[in-house]
């Protein structure tokens, strides 16, 4: 197999502390696979900004100028990074043959790419990479991401453990990705339902060098929740559960009662029967809760609104030639990039 044009999607939010950083170990990276004939010398680096609101996507802008590898996507509000990730990889599949997407703190090592093609080289149009440790999460954040992953599991849903959104992707897998057509995309659980040959390649995660995490611990379980919600109907049978065993429970707590009458050992008295009334309507608030929560999946879903908006697109309408061939001036570099510069 000849070598494979390859692009790698990086999508950003507010990451202007890092982004250079990124830019330029992702930049040496593609330089060495392309002398190594690994990937094709057309290979390029797709940044999708998410809607920053800080400098990201001048800095894009900035290097798209210079001439190099750096390619952009502006997203014209934040779409959210499961949206950002795939409209990073729906830009370039047609101009490419594979696509490693990975986060802008490149706390993912960058290393293991040249692996990843290495797979696809033998007839694999998936291949995930999967965290070897997480010696570098807190205690906190280990437990509850570990138990995440089982819990997905134990409800049917097919994650591939330790597995985060940095893997590659065919081109004939995002083609197949496009045709899910929901507007909740979970990434980690769509992507193996595609069913084609994958692969697994092991790294080991790094401190995140700049910037802060944009993924809080609301976000975290929000995150977790949408996974949860967007695959399994078990949280539904599980109020079901607890409804029927809530009404078991109350035929015997009836027939117990109703013994003290005949034998008069009952006494009135005000706990048990508030406890008893909180017990149940708390039952009924979270399972009317749960049911909301998929109703309003449903209302989103029939709505049909677009995923997300793109405002500018440098990777398929590129910059005019004469301004990637040396001849730019400083009005370039200083201008707003919020828009294209006039080419006349």
């Amino acid at each position: 197999m000849q070598a494979p044009l390859l692009t790698i999607v990086i999508p950003c939010y507010n990451e202007e502390e890092i982004l250079p950083e990124t830019i330029s170990a992702l930049s040496a990276l593609l330089e060495d696979m392309i002398g190594r004939h690994q990937v094709d010398q057309g290979s390029r680096l797709l940044f999708v900004d998410d809607g920053s609101k800080d400098h990201t996507w001048k800095i894009i802008y900035k290097e798209i100028i210079k001439g190099g590898f750096v390619k952009g996507l502006k997203l014209a509000r934040n779409a959210g990074h499961q949206n950002a990730l795939l409209a990073g990889i729906s830009a370039a599949k047609e101009a490419s043959d594979c696509m490693v997407t990975i986060d802008a703190d490149l706390q993912d090592d960058i290393h293991v790419i040249p692996s990843f093609i290495e797979r696809f080289k033998e007839g694999c149009e998936i291949v995930y990479g999967v965290r070897a440790k997480r010696k570098t999460d807190s205690f906190f954040k280990r437990t509850t991401a570990e138990s995440f992953y089982k819990l997905m599991g134990r409800m049917g849903v097919d994650l591939v453990y330790n597995h985060a959104d940095f893997r590659l992707m065919g081109r004939r897998a995002v083609e197949e990705l496009e045709k899910f057509g929901e507007s909740n995309m979970f990434l980690r659980g769509i992507v193996p339902l595609i069913g084609f040959k994958t692969a697994e390649v092991y790294y080991d995660r790094k401190e995140r060098l700049a910037g802060e995490t944009k993924y809080p611990l609301k976000k975290m379980l929000a995150f977790a929740f949408d996974g949860i919600t967007s695959f399994s109907i078990t949280p539904i049978r599980m109020v079901l559960l607890v409804g029927v065993l809530s009404f078991l429970g109350s035929l015997g707590f009836g027939g117990y009662f109703l013994l003290l009458k005949f034998f008069g050992e009952t006494e009135t008295g005000w706990t048990s029967l508030i406890t008893s009334i909180w017990l149940i309507g708390g039952l009924q608030l979270m399972g009317l809760g749960l049911v909301g929560e998929y109703i309003g999946k449903i209302y989103k879903e029939t709505k049909r609104r677009p995923k997300y908006i793109v405002d500018m697109d440098l990777f398929n309408f590129p910059l005019p030639r004469h301004l990637l061939n040396g001849e730019r001036t400083d009005e370039y570099y200083s201008m707003d990039a919020g828009q294209l510069p006039e080419t006349n």
